[in-house]
């Protein structure tokens, strides 16, 4: 298996760290360099890599946790409460539920979310730049598909409105905690000893163009793009789901369930193949990362895929995914 996924990278110009999962067993294999200029290795246990909208399902998850403590006290909430209890400042905030906002059918569509603003900003800062460009479109419109960071920026806010807590306190007790994970932080958390890596694309040779995530970027994202972490803990995170470390399977299928979802998305991840299979992909502007995991829901089978040298666009690093996954399992996977 470790020749052969080498291979697959090597053959389709692309670099970086994937965790294979084959009858319930996960094994780490990388390949190239995580930051060519310092000869780091992918797969090194300094390297923390960006999880990009992978971070999602994290946050929805969280705001799942909170929804079942407070079921039977007079905060309790559901997937159809407004979001005017929140951000009673925001436009259409009325019209437009805590659902919408985990599913992308919330109708807002704020722009340049990922693109730099040499800002560093705290989570209330953050929040408050997502309230004040939200552009939710008229209310009729509502229930359509509109992928923005900006739903997942205001669930942030609104984990911290419901714990009186922040999100990275929640993030840090109720997922890195819990779940015992070594090498998974917020940006702001990755300790000294540990690095990010750079990202680089194919043109010709290797590590050409090279782009990083820089704080200010991280910052603009909490809860929808500012988690770093490599692709065994994330598989864990992925168990987690679950088994009932953060949520159980009847939590899961509730997640990603949703009343609002207008189509396999939902809770942060999409579901294919009468619900036998999980995937979702990042990346952030500016940058080159090819973030991807396709999983079987019952965790036994499927690859985590953290590339930070990409040839090509979304749909050819999903391929390069593809092929190593016919390899673990074939007539089992979708190639997107």
């Amino acid at each position: 298996m470790r020749s052969y996924v080498r291979n697959v990278l090597a053959q389709n110009n692309s670099r970086g760290s994937t965790v294979i999962i084959k009858n319930g067993k996960p094994q780490q294999i990388s390949y190239g360099w995580a930051w060519y200029g310092k000869r780091i290795g992918n797969g090194n246990d300094s390297v923390v890599y960006p999880t990009a909208s992978l971070q999602k399902v994290v946050t929805a998850a969280l705001v799942v946790q909170l929804m079942n403590e407070k079921w039977h006290t007079s905060e309790r909430f559901s997937q159809n409460t407004k979001i005017s209890r929140w951000y009673p400042e925001l436009k259409n905030a009325n019209n437009i539920t805590l659902g919408q906002l985990i599913t992308h059918t919330s109708g807002i569509n704020a722009v340049n979310t990922e693109a730099d603003r040499g800002i560093n900003y705290s989570e209330d800062d953050a929040v408050k730049w997502a309230i004040d460009n939200a552009n939710a479109i008229d209310p009729s419109t509502l229930g359509t598909y509109f992928y923005n960071n900006t739903n997942y920026i205001l669930l942030a806010g609104i984990i911290k409105k419901i714990s009186g807590q922040s999100y990275e306190t929640n993030f840090n007790n109720r997922i890195v905690n819990k779940l015992g994970l070594a090498n998974t932080y917020l940006y702001q958390n990755i300790p000294s000893w540990k690095t990010d890596p750079i990202s680089y694309t194919w043109n010709i040779k290797n590590y050409q163009d090279p782009e990083y995530i820089t704080k200010t970027q991280a910052s603009q994202l909490v809860g929808a793009a500012n988690m770093f972490t490599t692709p065994m803990d994330y598989y864990k995170i992925q168990v987690g789901l679950s088994n009932g470390a953060i949520l159980n399977k009847s939590d899961f299928h509730y997640l990603t369930h949703l009343e609002s979802r207008a189509n396999n998305y939902s809770g942060g991840i999409y579901l294919d193949n009468n619900d036998t299979i999980k995937s979702a992909y990042g990346n952030l502007g500016g940058t080159h990362f090819g973030i991807w995991f396709q999983m079987t829901t019952d965790n036994r089978n499927g690859l985590i895929m953290f590339l930070n040298q990409t040839a090509g666009d979304e749909n050819a690093q999903k391929q390069v995914g593809y092929q190593i996954l016919n390899h673990i399992k074939p007539y089992t996977f979708i190639a997107g």
